[in-house]
């Protein structure tokens, strides 16, 4: 049981350091062809991601305090502010695949609570499965909003629907239901993992013959105008 646990953390290690470079890989690549300024967008992806190459240590550290009983406080932030990093972020993987990627506008008022990094990471795990697993051509959406008591993020494909059975396990850790093996088969289980970490939840809905949205869902709060 112990060296299972030892392996599965280190499975979430190697998997949100290889995300990191992926998008760092990426924006390096745009940046090396002179089409694009360093001052741009692109310099600003390529300093993020080496940021939460950096950050991956902070994170360690504060999990390390949380089992010594000292955990990091959760911070509040604006929703449309997280929503544009995500977009950002995962444009340079749209592109790659040649894939269309809408993101309809937040409301500038809404603000969730949590580890914003951890977050983060879970959505972008959840939108580069999109990418990876959507029918050529076709759309992925990013949409946040509020519903009832409760801030709702989708992401939306076209894969076509979700193998049979394969919902009830898609979320356990090194679960793989497709013949690509490129991955670990960890993204979904670290990404729920961040959102209930946070007081939310992370679902799936499938939509067989079309594709699914996966949906996570957290606690709302207002920013003062």
């Amino acid at each position: 049981k112990q060296s299972s646990d030892e392996n599965e953390r280190l499975g979430v290690l190697v998997h949100e350091l290889r995300n990191y470079l992926h998008t760092a890989k990426l924006s390096y690549t745009a940046l090396e062809s002179g089409k694009v300024p360093i001052g741009g967008a692109t310099g600003a992806l390529l300093k993020r991601s080496l940021s939460g190459l950096s950050g991956l240590l902070d994170r360690s550290i504060a999990d390390v305090r949380a089992k010594a009983g000292v955990p990091a406080g959760p911070q509040m932030f604006s929703l449309a502010a997280f929503v544009a990093d995500a977009r950002n972020i995962a444009a340079l993987g749209a592109a790659a695949r040649g894939c269309p990627f809408a993101v309809p506008d937040v409301d500038p008022l809404l603000a969730i609570t949590g580890n914003r990094e951890h977050l983060l990471a879970a959505l972008v795990n959840l939108l580069q499965n999109a990418f990876k697993f959507t029918h050529p051509g076709t759309e992925v959406t990013l949409h946040a909003y509020a519903e009832g008591d409760l801030i709702l993020i989708d992401v939306k494909d076209h894969c076509g629907g979700l193998p049979r059975d394969f919902v009830e396990t898609m979320f356990r850790p090194f679960a793989q239901g497709s013949s690509d093996r490129s991955g670990l088969g960890l993204g979904l289980s670290i990404a729920r993992r961040s959102v209930e970490a946070d007081g939310g939840t992370l679902s799936v809905r499938n939509a067989p013959g079309s594709g699914c949205v996966f949906t996570m869902r957290l606690p709302p709060r207002t920013l003062q105008k």
